[in-house]
Protein backbone atom coordinates (compact mmCIF):
# COMPACT_ATOMS: atom_id res chain seq x y z
CA UNK A 1 0.00 0.00 0.00
CA UNK A 2 2.70 2.24 0.68
CA UNK A 3 4.90 1.53 -2.51
CA UNK A 4 1.55 2.16 -4.20
CA UNK A 5 0.90 5.50 -2.53
CA UNK A 6 4.92 6.66 -3.30
CA UNK A 7 4.00 5.63 -7.02
CA UNK A 8 0.66 7.16 -7.34
CA UNK A 9 2.22 10.42 -5.70
CA UNK A 10 5.01 10.56 -8.04
CA UNK A 11 2.59 10.17 -11.33
CA UNK A 12 0.35 12.76 -10.03
CA UNK A 13 3.21 15.42 -9.60
CA UNK A 14 4.38 14.40 -13.11
CA UNK A 15 0.84 15.26 -14.26
CA UNK A 16 0.54 18.70 -12.36
CA UNK A 17 4.36 19.47 -13.17
CA UNK A 18 3.38 19.12 -16.95
CA UNK A 19 0.84 21.11 -16.94
CA UNK A 20 2.66 24.29 -15.49
CA UNK A 21 3.95 25.37 -18.88
CA UNK A 22 -0.05 24.47 -20.11
CA UNK A 23 -0.63 28.36 -20.50
CA UNK A 24 2.41 28.96 -23.01
CA UNK A 25 2.35 28.49 -26.71
CA UNK A 26 5.27 26.64 -28.70
CA UNK A 27 7.28 29.42 -29.95
CA UNK A 28 9.89 31.86 -29.88
CA UNK A 29 9.21 35.43 -27.91
CA UNK A 30 11.41 38.02 -27.11
CA UNK A 31 10.56 40.87 -24.87
CA UNK A 32 12.33 44.08 -23.90
CA UNK A 33 12.70 45.77 -20.69
CA UNK A 34 12.79 49.53 -19.88
CA UNK A 35 15.77 51.39 -20.00
CA UNK A 36 18.11 52.08 -17.06
CA UNK A 37 19.62 55.71 -15.67
CA UNK A 38 21.95 55.60 -18.25
CA UNK A 39 19.61 54.46 -20.91
CA UNK A 40 20.74 50.54 -21.04
CA UNK A 41 17.69 48.19 -22.20
CA UNK A 42 17.65 44.25 -21.53
CA UNK A 43 16.26 41.96 -24.09
CA UNK A 44 15.41 38.06 -23.60
CA UNK A 45 14.29 35.60 -26.13
CA UNK A 46 12.62 32.65 -25.05
CA UNK A 47 11.91 29.11 -26.58
CA UNK A 48 8.93 26.86 -25.48
CA UNK A 49 8.19 23.29 -26.60
CA UNK A 50 5.62 21.33 -25.80
CA UNK A 51 4.29 24.16 -23.13
CA UNK A 52 8.06 24.36 -21.43
CA UNK A 53 11.13 26.31 -22.10
CA UNK A 54 13.50 25.01 -23.71
CA UNK A 55 16.00 28.06 -24.23
CA UNK A 56 16.72 31.27 -22.92
CA UNK A 57 19.05 34.27 -24.14
CA UNK A 58 19.51 37.17 -22.53
CA UNK A 59 21.33 40.38 -23.22
CA UNK A 60 21.43 43.59 -22.48
CA UNK A 61 22.61 46.71 -25.01
CA UNK A 62 23.83 50.28 -24.03
CA UNK A 63 22.28 53.34 -24.68
CA UNK A 64 23.41 53.27 -28.16
CA UNK A 65 22.53 49.53 -28.70
CA UNK A 66 26.14 47.91 -28.45
CA UNK A 67 25.31 44.64 -27.02
CA UNK A 68 27.37 44.46 -23.62
CA UNK A 69 29.70 41.55 -23.77
CA UNK A 70 33.43 41.43 -23.73
CA UNK A 71 34.14 44.69 -24.52
CA UNK A 72 31.78 46.59 -22.12
CA UNK A 73 33.57 48.16 -19.71
CA UNK A 74 36.33 49.32 -21.66
CA UNK A 75 37.36 52.76 -23.63
CA UNK A 76 38.31 52.87 -27.03
CA UNK A 77 39.01 49.34 -26.47
CA UNK A 78 41.56 49.37 -23.83
CA UNK A 79 41.05 48.67 -19.98
CA UNK A 80 41.37 51.95 -18.33
CA UNK A 81 39.61 51.70 -15.08
CA UNK A 82 40.07 48.38 -13.49
CA UNK A 83 37.93 48.04 -11.16
CA UNK A 84 34.57 49.65 -13.77
CA UNK A 85 35.80 47.05 -16.20
CA UNK A 86 35.78 44.02 -13.66
CA UNK A 87 32.02 45.24 -12.71
CA UNK A 88 30.66 45.40 -16.10
CA UNK A 89 32.19 42.10 -16.87
CA UNK A 90 30.57 40.79 -13.66
CA UNK A 91 27.43 41.76 -14.76
CA UNK A 92 27.88 40.42 -18.47
CA UNK A 93 28.45 36.89 -16.97
CA UNK A 94 25.75 37.50 -14.11
CA UNK A 95 23.10 38.02 -17.62
CA UNK A 96 24.65 34.38 -18.80
CA UNK A 97 23.89 32.83 -15.59
CA UNK A 98 20.08 34.52 -15.08
CA UNK A 99 18.96 32.75 -18.80
CA UNK A 100 20.90 29.42 -17.71
CA UNK A 101 19.30 29.07 -14.48
CA UNK A 102 15.50 30.23 -16.25
CA UNK A 103 16.30 27.71 -19.40
CA UNK A 104 16.66 25.04 -16.64
CA UNK A 105 14.56 25.63 -13.78
CA UNK A 106 11.94 26.90 -15.95
CA UNK A 107 10.89 28.87 -12.62
CA UNK A 108 11.20 32.97 -12.38
CA UNK A 109 11.71 32.00 -8.28
CA UNK A 110 14.75 30.22 -9.07
CA UNK A 111 16.49 32.66 -10.66
CA UNK A 112 19.18 34.06 -8.26
CA UNK A 113 20.28 38.04 -8.98
CA UNK A 114 23.83 38.07 -8.25
CA UNK A 115 25.58 40.96 -6.19
CA UNK A 116 26.96 43.35 -7.99
CA UNK A 117 24.35 42.96 -11.19
CA UNK A 118 21.18 43.10 -9.91
CA UNK A 119 20.06 46.25 -12.41
CA UNK A 120 20.73 43.25 -15.19
CA UNK A 121 18.63 41.14 -12.89
CA UNK A 122 15.84 43.86 -12.87
CA UNK A 123 15.86 43.98 -16.72
CA UNK A 124 16.21 40.23 -17.03
CA UNK A 125 13.13 40.25 -14.53
CA UNK A 126 11.05 42.78 -16.80
CA UNK A 127 12.23 41.91 -20.04
CA UNK A 128 10.85 37.74 -19.18
CA UNK A 129 7.47 39.19 -17.88
CA UNK A 130 7.03 40.89 -21.46
CA UNK A 131 8.36 37.44 -23.44
CA UNK A 132 6.20 35.11 -21.23
CA UNK A 133 3.22 37.86 -21.69
CA UNK A 134 3.43 37.07 -25.87
CA UNK A 135 3.83 33.51 -25.18
CA UNK A 136 0.52 33.30 -22.94
CA UNK A 137 -2.24 31.61 -25.10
Amino acid sequence: MKKWFMLFSLALGLVFSGCAGANYQDGVFSGRSGEDDTGAWGEVTITIEEGRIAGCRFITRQKDGTVKDENYGKVNGEISNRDFYDKAQLAVRAMAQYARQYEETGDIKKVDAVSGATIAYNQFLEALENALGQAKK
